[in-house]
């Protein structure tokens, strides 16, 4: 799926194959390089040279009005698989903020329910309308657009971080005025008010990006090539075997957390607490927890992700932890408490929070500094055609285009959004919620919303041009810049806290809808759905998901109580890094255990450090240099979920020796399997949990010593 990042759906480094982490959320995106081949006389595959034209494969099939690409029944599926995946990413969000892309699971369920309900009717005579790829375009940006608020909606990070039971992990001393409990209306409300405005912030640049500037967006050309391959004859029986692999692997992954359900009677009992490699192990969180979930995210994930987060977990919990536990007593009180951030646990959180912010800086100022450089020498070309007129009423007649790109030119040139439409849009829903938002957080006072407002429209451009460059959404990034800057604006004594995670909020929102929408026009661009039916099925994906994400969260805010607890079933880390950069945003680092600054400014340097090697380097040697971002995570959690992924890159690679091509063909479909099976587990386990069904069974390890002492207590 991101669309955005910690992983977010849509990050992705394309020119290392490589995917950004903005570890408290984002995901990962896998594109995959399909090549054409030929067969010689003896039997040999060759790549063909030829370049087939794609839009020659569709040219007698009529292109329907932007009006005929919003079918009812195209928002009928997107709405049920827009609750499926967000429960995904509601627990991903929840467990370590690991979101892997989910776009292909999209267009592929989308094809196959679609294509399914067509076929249906036309063999009863009732059929109307035939499915288009520019349907099922519209129906893959619905999807993702409704759960992609379940990311950017902050219920894993900054919306969780300003609960009580974050706040007092987080050791605030201001404590009252920095608080706000979840609630069902004010999430509603709030999501209503932001979630909108980036979409019109983009509206008046779609031309510009797309074809002007010839942005590449290889997350959604990558989509796009997929929903062009499934309407075609060989690529639709291609689908019809990705799903029913799919489906195997759904019913294997819910089975199997339906069977594990059983085992969990009591805190620390279940298969998600095998201590595989020993006890020792087991106590310093190395141990394999048989999620399938993490297995299937380990291989969408590119193999760089899975082994920097295994070296990360190493890294803390092999050697920095116990080294720094030794000094327990000297560099902080013995007395406190395991979870007290004046403790051991304050260096694993802000060692983590160093790590991100180095490697989200050196990013920042990467990918800013690309975008302006593309940018100058766009405007200062001055070869001619280098640079294609903006005015949408040129002439469309270029013989320098191939016949694809011609005809998409024109579909997506034929269908304009007025820009008035997008320019009242988007002040009208600035006015709307500059007044009411002080309502929801009294503590975001009118005139830091409206200067958030002058420059989000910078933003969410450089974010959704720099997107373009190279696939990297850059959300979280802005996030964290709204924390620091409206935090330490509000000041400790006026709820800075609370002030620096709304703001988060509002600045995330922005920029991710703004990238979302431009990679969408991409897709639209190259399957020629057009960009009014992209623009209103963005809009009416992000209102479901405003609606839908609220629920879901809800539902396991209610069913688990310990939600955000460390050790936990849902530790939600996110939401405890995300108050922590606030805390440090408005009152600084003197609440920090004995050399933990200087840890984190050592880890900080390193992650630019790291970073600038591999950029260095070139492509082929960072493939050996781990990422940052993705080294950060396990510092928190425990490299448990490390442990899943490599599993899953394990599997994956031996596949790939065996069988490469489908491997290729089928990875994605069994990956997606166990992730939405074991995902959509979590609603009927939510239920019971609501209903006070309790598993019958504890099955706990001990150890022998342990042991010998219950049975003595049991038999004396």
């Amino acid at each position: 799926m991101d669309r955005s990042n910690s992983i977010s759906r849509r990050d992705q480094n394309t020119a290392d194959n490589s995917t950004p982490l903005h570890a408290e959320e984002d995901v990962y995106n896998n594109t995959t390089n399909r090549h054409n081949k030929k067969t010689t006389d003896d039997g040999r595959d060759q790549e063909d040279s030829r370049i087939e034209s794609v839009e020659k494969l569709f040219e007698s099939k009529e292109v329907p009005s932007w009006r005929r690409q919003l079918t009812l029944r195209a928002f009928v599926v997107a709405f049920v698989l827009g609750i499926l995946f967000t429960f995904i990413v509601m627990k991903l969000n929840l467990t370590t903020g690991i979101i892997p892309s989910l776009n292909v699971s999209a267009g592929l369920l989308g094809f196959f329910f679609v294509k399914t309900w067509t076929k249906f009717l036309e063999k009863s005579g009732l059929l109307k309308q035939p499915f288009t790829r520019q349907e099922n375009t519209v129906i893959q940006t619905c999807v993702v657009a409704t759960s992609g608020i379940a990311f950017s909606g902050g219920f894993g990070s900054y919306l969780l971080g300003m609960g009580e039971l974050v706040a007092k992990q987080s050791g605030d001393d201001n404590f009252q005025q920095n608080v706000k409990n979840p609630s069902l209306g004010w999430m509603f409300g709030f999501l209503f008010l932001v979630s909108f405005l980036g979409l019109f912030s983009v509206v008046p640049l779609r031309k510009i990006m797309i074809i002007d500037f010839k942005l590449t967006y290889p997350s959604g050309t990558a989509t796009a090539h997929l929903i062009n391959s499934f309407h075609t004859p060989q690529g639709a029986k291609l689908a019809k075997k990705q799903v029913r692999t799919l489906g195997k692997f759904f019913s294997f992954s819910f089975l199997w957390g339906f069977f594990q359900w059983f085992f969990t009677a009591g805190d620390g009992c279940g298969f998600v607490n095998f201590p595989t490699f020993g006890l020792k192990a087991y106590d310093n969180r190395f141990y394999f927890d048989f999620s399938a979930t993490y297995v299937g995210v380990g291989m969408i994930c590119p193999y760089l992700i899975n082994i920097s987060v295994l070296v990360g977990a190493i890294l803390s919990w092999g050697i920095m932890w116990p080294l720094i536990e030794d000094r327990k007593g000297d560099w902080y009180s013995a007395q406190e408490p395991p979870k007290s951030l004046r403790g051991i646990q304050g260096y694993r959180v802000f060692i983590a929070i160093a790590m991100i912010l180095g490697d989200g800086l050196y990013n920042f100022v990467k990918v800013l500094g690309r975008t302006l450089f593309a940018l100058y020498r766009q405007f200062n070309q001055k070869e001619a055609g280098a640079v294609l007129p903006v005015d949408g009423n040129n002439s469309l007649a270029n013989p320098s285009l191939s016949f694809d790109d011609e005809r998409r030119r024109q579909q997506f040139l034929k269908d304009q959004i007025p820009t008035w439409v997008a320019i009242t849009g988007y002040i009208t829903m600035s006015i709307i919620s500059i007044i009411a938002l002080p309502h929801i957080f009294p503590q975001l006072k009118w005139h830091y919303i409206f200067v958030m407002y002058i420059f989000a429209p910078i933003l969410a451009f450089c974010n959704a041009y720099g997107c373009g460059l190279t696939d990297w959404s850059l959300v979280s990034t802005y996030g964290k810049l709204a924390i620091f800057i409206v935090g330490s604006w509000a000041g400790a004594s006026h709820g800075g806290v609370l002030a620096g995670l709304s703001a988060c909020g509002v600045m995330m929102n922005i920029v991710s809808t703004a990238s979302d929408l431009t990679q969408d026009f991409k897709t639209g661009y190259m399957t020629l759905a057009s960009p009014r039916s992209m623009f209103v099925s963005q809009i009416i994906g992000t209102a479901m998901g405003c609606v839908i994400s609220p629920c879901v969260f809800w539902l396991f805010f209610k069913a688990f109580h310990d939600l955000g607890v460390p050790g936990s079933q849902y530790p939600a880390p996110n939401g405890l890094v995300f108050r922590n950069m606030a805390i440090l945003g408005v009152e600084g680092f003197s609440s920090l255990p004995k050399h933990c600054l200087t840890l984190c400014y050592v880890f900080f340097i390193g992650a630019i450090v790291i970073n600038g090697i591999r950029d260095l380097v070139g492509k082929k040697r960072a493939q050996f240099i781990p990422l940052p971002m993705a080294m950060a995570i396990p510092f928190y959690l425990g490299s448990y979920f490390a442990i899943d992924m490599c599993v899953g890159s394990l599997i994956l690679f031996i596949w790939e020796k065996v069988n490469k091509a489908k491997a290729d063909a089928f990875g994605p479909a069994v990956a997606s399997g166990l992730i939405c099976g074991d995902g959509i587990w979590t609603l009927p386990s939510s239920i019971l949990a609501l209903a006070g069904v309790n598993p019958p069974i504890c099955m706990k390890f001990l150890s022998r010593k342990v042991n010998s002492k219950v049975d003595a207590f049991l038999n004396p």
